[in-house]
């Protein structure tokens, strides 16, 4: 028994490999296996190399693997374009005349079964099961996964997919207990009941919790899946979910709702965040809550529109002219991804501030098991007044933040106005109230750090080397770590990059070496690092071709550390 394999599907754009994942993660995770399930695709419609990498365990697992156990070729550009990624002992299967290519490629015909089961267009399905056969999955799982995928097509249709699924299941049964394919993984009954859940539909879900009622985006990937998440749930959560004409209209959309009372959000990814930038100053001087979901990809430009990076970092923490506060919030795990969702509405109503929550393609298209969402962590609390006759919008408290009203809740009138105003709301240029303005704002930092979400440690009390992460590599830095014996290592997350939690402080003096390990090229989280909190990083790993940290590679980076 293996603790773990890596399964990779590969085909061209077009040829079904998200069917074949979504179906197949499914039905392992049902049949007591732990999955682990994300994607790299192409931005075209036709053609290329895309590839699904499913990692299959007996324990929970959270990080990808670059070295794959099976490939499964739907087209012979597949292998090459993974070459780097096979090991001598990589078992490779494919439906194609391989024998120029310099490898062992074991035929299995997915093409000839589907024809028997109906047609060629049920290959997928076929795929599928040979998979669960050679995984030793459970048929009648797989059986009734199928029936529902496909509920909404004609009977005729579903029974061919089941015919399909069969077939392949038995020639991966075959394959597994006749050819000598061993890639058994033990199961975990526990595991079934288990939630499959990706970083698009965990932002969603917290966006839910933590009451938000309206969305309003332009579509970009990768975060469109949290707009398509919301909008597919209106009716049942009482959503308005608005398609902008572009990212400009989104965000005045939001701070329009926002104004009017409601819980508001925009999803978007860099390029479509730069348009939003007036919008957020806009905010900072209307002192209006806002939520950005900002989910990255590499630029500059459009760059590589269906890859991932961590490289807007700064985009979000300089966007917007003028200096007023904001929050940034970077989950590392589906649990935090819900969590800090939720929890951005909380403090940008209270603190009537923007918050942005960066994500990248990676957390976006990433499926995992759960055991639950953390909802005892969440809440939607309004902090919005009914006020007075003589209200005042912008009064000046000790802390920084007025009280918020909204138009026709009270007697008073909210006004506001995107020059420098008085307390009242309305223009001025006067120098004293200017100073007054400025400082009253910005002392709701005070209150942000206060509330700032904490770093996560883990590792020896005595370390010598802190590994610092945000956002998405969280898992992928734990697992390497344990990998890297011998060194007194620890790790410490960064759920909150902006403004630093001030917990950060002791570890990081503590430290004799910090090391910065982040998904882009200039190290823009170390310079937070040294900015506000007077500690340069000795040494920066830094990853920016567009694919994530691998197990075994960051491994191999942390053993060079010496």
């Amino acid at each position: 028994m293996k603790s773990d394999v890596t399964v990779v599907l590969g085909g061209e754009a077009g040829q079904g490999i998200q069917t074949i994942e979504f179906i197949l993660a499914r039905v392992l995770k049902r049949s007591g296996f732990h999955v682990l399930s994300t994607k790299e695709y192409m931005s075209r419609v036709r053609g290329g190399s895309n590839t699904t990498t499913l990692r299959v365990g007996d324990r929970p697992v959270r990080a990808l693997k670059n070295d794959i156990d099976l490939l499964v070729a739907l087209d012979p550009a597949v292998i090459d374009h993974v070459g780097g990624r096979l090991r001598e002992d990589s078992v490779i299967l494919a439906d194609f005349d391989a024998s120029h290519l310099d490898r062992k490629v074991l035929s299995v015909p997915l093409t000839a079964m589907a024809v028997e089961a109906g047609g060629e267009l049920y290959g997928n399905t076929v795929a599928v099961g040979v998979l669960t056969g050679l995984l030793d999955g459970d048929q009648e799982v797989l059986e009734e996964h199928v029936r529902g995928y496909f509920s909404r097509k004609k009977q005729e249709v579903i029974e061919h997919n089941v015919d399909a699924a069969q077939k392949g299941y038995r020639a991966g049964e075959d394959l597994r207990k006749e050819k000598g394919i061993r890639l058994s993984v033990a199961r975990d009954e526990g595991v079934a009941d288990r939630l499959l859940v990706n970083g698009a539909e965990a932002v969603g879900m917290g966006a839910i919790a933590g009451g938000c009622n309206f969305i309003a985006s332009y579509p970009m990937s990768p975060s469109t899946a949290v707009l398509t998440f919301l909008a597919s749930r209106d009716e049942e959560f009482g959503i308005v979910a608005e398609q902008a004409e572009d990212e400009i209209a989104a965000v005045n959309m939001t701070l329009g709702a926002w104004y009017a009372g409601a819980r508001a959000m925009a999803t978007t990814s860099g390029g479509g965040f730069a348009l939003m930038e007036e919008g957020i100053s806009l905010a900072g001087v209307l002192e209006t809550p806002l939520v950005i979901h900002l989910a990255q990809r590499p630029g500059p430009g459009t760059g590589l529109p269906t890859r991932t990076e961590q490289g807007d970092l700064e985009l979000a923490l300089y966007a917007g002219h003028g200096e007023f506060p904001r929050v940034i919030l970077a989950p590392g795990t589906i649990e935090e991804a819900f969590s800090l969702a939720a929890k951005a509405f909380n403090v940008a109503d209270r603190c009537q501030v923007p918050v942005f929550i960066l994500t990248d393609q990676f957390t976006m298209d990433t499926y995992y098991d759960i055991s639950g969402l953390p909802l005892e962590e969440t809440e939607a609390a309004s902090h919005i007044i009914r006020t007075e006759a003589d209200y005042l919008r912008y009064r000046i408290t000790e802390d920084g933040i007025s009280p918020r009203g909204v138009p026709g809740f009270g007697d008073g009138l909210v006004a506001v106005d995107s020059d420098e105003h008085g307390e009242e709301g309305h223009i001025t240029e006067s120098a004293a109230v200017r100073t007054a303005m400025v400082e009253k704002r910005l002392r709701k930092m005070d209150q942000i750090i206060r509330d700032a979400v904490p770093p996560v440690f883990s590792g020896p009390e005595d370390f010598r080397t802190l590994l610092v992460g945000w956002g998405s590599t969280f898992h992928v830095i734990e697992e390497a770590m344990a990998l890297s014996a011998g060194k007194k290592a620890a790790h410490l997350h960064f759920p909150q990059v902006y403004p630093l939690p001030p917990q950060a402080r002791d570890y990081l003096d503590r430290a004799e070496k910090v090391v910065v390990i982040e998904n882009n090229a200039t190290g823009q989280f170390g310079r937070i690092l040294k900015i506000h909190a007077d500690r340069k990083p000795d040494r920066s790993i830094l990853k920016y071709d567009g694919s994530p940290f691998t197990v075994e590679g960051l491994a191999s980076a942390l053993d060079g550390l010496g």
